[in-house]
Order: C-alpha cells, then sequence, then structure tokens
C-alpha cells in the first residue's frame, strides 16, 4: 500500500520543517523544498525527498509539477509554506517591497496551486495555505506583510469554493508568534530600509520592535506541525486554523475595540504616538 504524499514548500526551519518532521513520522511521504543548496542537502539527509526551489522561479515550479507528474501521479496535501515578512514604513519601501512582498507569498503560492492542481485533482487533494493573524490585525511598519496575508485569506476563500467541485479541499493556517526564523530575517530587512534619510528614522525603534514582534513569546513549531496534522487528519476540517501565540487574541481585539481605541493603542506600541 503506498504512503500519501504532500508536498511542503519553505522547509529550511520553522513551521516548515516541523510540518516535515510530523507528517514523515504520520508515515507520509513528504517532499520537502527549500531555496538553498545547504538546506536542501540537510533535509536529503534527514530522509525526505529534497527539492531546491525558488517558488518565484515559474519554470521551475512548472518542473517540478512534471517531474513529480512523472514520479508519483497524484499528490494528497500541498502545503504553501514558503514565505518571508517584509517590515518598515510602507512608503520608504514603496511599490518595489509590496511588489517583491507579494511575488513571494502570494503569487507564488498562486502558481504552486495552479501547477500542481492536476495532481491533487487525481487524488482528491488538500491545498494548505501558510497565513497569519497579521491578515486580521494589521499593524504599522508591516503593511506590506500584512496585505500580503490578507490576500492569502482572500484567496484561500476563493479557491475552496472553485476547487470544490474537484474534490480538492483548501484549509488556511493563521499562525501567531511562532518559533522561528522569521523574526531574524525580518530584523534584518528591516535594519536595511531603516535610514537616516526617512521621514520615519525618529521612530526606527518602532520599526526594529515591530520586526520582533513574532518571536514574543512564541510557540513551538512542533505545536503548530501536529494541529496542522490532526485537522488534517479530522473528518471535519477547519476552514481557518488558528494557532500559536496571539493567533486568538489579537483578532478578537481587532474585532471588539473600537477603531480609534485599537489605532491609539498600536500607535502607543509602535511609537507613532507624537506628532513631528
Amino acid at each position: 500500500m503506498s504512503h500519501p504524499r504532500v508536498l511542503i514548500t519553505g522547509c529550511s526551519s520553522g513551521i516548515g520543517r516541523a510540518l516535515a518532521d510530523t507528517f514523515a513520522q504520520q508515515g507520509y511521504e513528504v517532499w520537502a523544498s527549500a531555496r538553498n543548496s545547504e538546506d536542501v542537502a540537510r533535509l536529503s539527509e534527514a530522509g525526505f525527498n529534497a527539492v531546491q526551489l525558488d517558488v518565484n522561479d515559474a519554470a521551475a515550479v512548472e518542473q517540478l509539477a512534471i517531474t513529480l507528474q512523472a514520479r508519483i501521479g497524484g499528490l494528497d496535501v500541498l502545503i504553501n509554506n514558503a514565505g518571508y515578512g517584509a517590515m518598515g514604513p510602507l512608503l520608504d519601501g514603496g511599490a518595489p517591497a509590496l511588489r517583491k512582498q507579494f511575488e513571494t507569498n502570494v503569487f507564488a503560492l498562486v502558481n504552486m496551486t495552479r501547477a500542481l492542481f492536476p495532481l491533487l485533482r487525481q487524488n482528491k487533494g488538500l491545498v494548505i495555505n501558510i497565513g497569519s493573524v497579521s491578515a486580521v490585525l494589521v499593524t504599522p511598519f508591516a503593511g506590506a506583510y500584512c496585505a500580503s496575508k490578507a490576500a492569502v485569506h482572500a484567496l484561500s476563500d476563493a479557491l475552496r469554493l472553485e476547487l470544490a467541485p474537484f474534490g480538492v479541499g483548501v484549509m488556511e493556517v493563521q499562525p501567531g508568534a511562532i518559533e522561528s526564523s522569521f523574526g531574524t530575517h525580518a530584523s534584518r530587512q528591516a535594519e536595511q530600509l531603516i535610514g537616516e534619510h526617512s521621514p520615519w528614522w525618529p521612530m526606527r525603534d518602532g520599526i526594529r520592535a515591530r520586526a520582533i514582534a513574532s518571536q514574543d513569546n512564541p510557540t513551538p513549531a512542533s505545536h503548530v506541525a501536529r494541529n496542522v496534522y490532526a485537522a488534517v487528519a479530522s473528518a471535519k476540517r477547519p476552514r481557518v486554523l488558528r494557532l500559536g501565540n496571539g493567533s486568538r487574541a489579537l483578532p478578537l481585539l481587532s474585532a471588539l475595540l473600537p477603531g480609534a481605541l485599537l489605532d491609539r493603542v498600536l500607535s502607543r506600541r509602535f511609537g507613532l504616538d507624537r506628532r513631528l
């Protein structure tokens, strides 16, 4: 009897690697992708079917779909996990930074799902999109990231309806603060953007605070992975699965607090409660 098959993008660390470990432990044949060759080598050594893939490379994505069609035929689960967080004032980065954020977090997700749809259709599979609680509670100095995850939320809703006639399910995961390298990468990216030329230079400490906010009492990635697998195995899968510190409280805060009060709270938290 063949094992169910899952393809997970962005498996170098954090949630992606934890998902790969968990699904393998549960008997899945795991195809794990990463962008850097060193990470691919580590995944291969761990026993996964490791694939070097830049999700922004449309030709490489199409080739991977062709390879998987020839090697395994059908796919049971696709987990669109690859992504990153662009931090900093929205107008400092401008349209180029916004476009780059959407290329990885949104457009690549659509390309992956489109390329692998025939394999998912064959096995009546499941698409899991890793979104974020930032889709629900928008914070300053993370505008591009929040917008990209709001787009993931909307696209997941649309895909769930559009793929249902073919027997393909769609589930969105909205993590809160998760133990990973996300904060480190976000901080590094923010530091590259922060400069004395910026009108927001006096509020640079607030920018830095937002970049590391995702690591505020973070939940282990293994906890997320176990709960994602449990949802996949469940007879009644949730449309949206919220996991990790803040994943339930922050949306509740957004829903219950009056808008003006929420603005004041966020402005104070990230150093925007001043006039320049």
